[in-house]
């Protein structure tokens, strides 16, 4: 049985951004002036830390809004964070001619102590990136990819964190072409509203 990897990647991409813009809509539908928008807003930049023919040039500026629709805030314990992933939804922007990509999914955040925190992301993407070795760069085969990240960060207070980050994205083998992925590492600035 063949899978059908722009489909699976199109419903996770669409889940997402549907309890995302749900959300939102909920959230501005009845705001009131105590009430937020985001949870958090992050910005920051990266870099490939892929080697050969594979690495991508320059710098990607990065932004990523995350969304707590399941009840994260109010989760006490690592054992319920992980229970109450947030949505996330954003866009690491190429330059030098290299991919740029939008991005969405869930986001696990676990606490170690109030400073101290770990991060892991799964979701999809889609990106502008070659794929199929047209040029320099990653081959990526397919238009939609799976995202997946991991992060380690540090809360200087209650509103203002850096987190290091490393992200993947590719297609798992799941479609035809080549599958080179894309993987950059990089800082992000946060602020918890």
């Amino acid at each position: 049985m063949k899978i059908d990897f722009d489909k699976v990647a199109l419903r996770l991409l669409g889940i997402a951004s549907v309890a995302a813009v749900t959300g939102f809509l909920a959230m501005t539908g009845s705001a009131s002036a105590s009430e937020r928008i985001f949870d958090e807003l992050r910005f920051g930049a990266s870099a490939s830390v892929q080697s050969g023919h594979s690495r991508e040039n320059g710098v990607f500026p990065e932004i990523t809004a995350l969304f707590d629709l399941f009840g994260y805030d109010q989760a006490a314990g690592w054992q319920q964070q992980l229970l109450h992933p947030r949505v996330h939804l954003g866009t690491s922007i190429g330059t030098s001619g290299e991919a740029t990509q939008f991005f969405t999914g869930f986001t696990w955040t676990v606490d170690f102590n109030e400073k101290l925190f770990a991060e892991a992301g799964f979701g999809g993407v889609i990106h502008t990136g070659d794929l199929d070795g047209d040029s320099d760069g990653p081959e990526l085969g397919c238009r939609l990819l799976f995202h997946e990240y991991l992060g380690a960060g540090y809360r200087f207070t209650r509103n203002w964190n850096v987190m290091a980050q490393i992200a993947h994205s590719s297609h798992a083998n799941l479609c035809d072409g080549p599958n080179d992925g894309m993987t950059r590492a990089g800082l992000q600035i946060g602020y918890k509203f």
